[in-house]
């Protein structure tokens, strides 16, 4: 996978020599074709593996009580997740359009949170959580599945960083030439020297994370032609703002 400068490179050299633009182009399929055959190499005898070990908890009930037997099938797991997503970043640039409304997608996604946030909520957490999403964002003309992805990776990473307490809000508004739709939240919040890198991919601070969250998310969002921006402050929270061009 080729990083945000490598991509910013690559498109420098087109414009000032039109003529590699075919050779570029034949690298960059080349390359997005490794990174399939490696993933799929890899998933084959990954899945092989989990399987086995579901049959064998089947088979033998009592492996469940071994101390580290969960802690191998949610290695495996992991292991399973990171492919998925490295597929999906090595394909992040193939958009399935489609012209849906954007009001409704973010609010059922908003309600779906909730949902979720409420069946978490004990005595002892108080999350709370709003959005702000007016009629007249309307329609949009993209890929439904993946913008949501995008909005779901946000606030969960929002309520991920935070303990028991705290505010996320998601907002959205529309003008004569793009959405601007933001999730804030008040969080721990991100230090000044990882600010830069919160989108690279295999960067994460969570112990159970893979790092490929919020470096999809962007690919997502320039695959749209539009940006994604993060400001963040230690121990008051962080904003990030989705950007889409209408």
């Amino acid at each position: 996978m080729l990083h945000n400068i490598d991509s910013d490179t690559l498109n420098k050299l087109i414009e000032e020599n039109p003529v590699a633009e075919e050779v570029i182009s034949k690298l960059l399929e080349n390359h997005h074709h490794i990174i399939s055959s490696i993933t799929h190499e890899i998933r084959n005898p990954l899945t092989v593996v989990s399987s086995s070990l579901q049959m064998l908890e089947m088979q033998h009930p009592k492996l469940k009580e071994y101390s580290r037997w969960t802690q191998i099938c949610g290695d495996i797991d992991f292991m399973c997740c990171i492919l998925n997503e490295i597929s999906a970043i090595n394909n992040s640039g193939k958009i399935n359009i489609e012209t849906f409304s954007l009001e409704k997608m973010l609010k059922t996604t908003a309600l779906s949170f909730a949902v979720a946030l409420d069946n978490e909520e004990t005595e002892d957490t108080d999350i709370e959580f709003t959005s702000c999403i007016p009629e007249t964002i309307g329609d949009f003309t993209g890929d439904k599945t993946r913008l949501k992805e995008v909005i779901l990776n946000l606030l969960i990473n929002a309520r991920q960083s935070m303990g028991k307490e705290g505010i996320i809000r998601l907002d959205a508004k529309r003008d004569e030439h793009n959405i601007v739709i933001s999730c804030a939240d008040s969080g721990c919040g991100i230090p000044p020297e990882r600010l830069s890198e919160v989108f690279d991919s295999f960067v994460t601070t969570k112990k159970k994370g893979t790092g490929l969250g919020l470096s999809l998310s962007k690919a997502f969002i320039e695959g749209h032609g539009g940006t994604i921006d993060v400001v963040s402050k230690v121990g008051c929270g962080s904003k990030f703002t989705i950007t889409l061009p209408v």
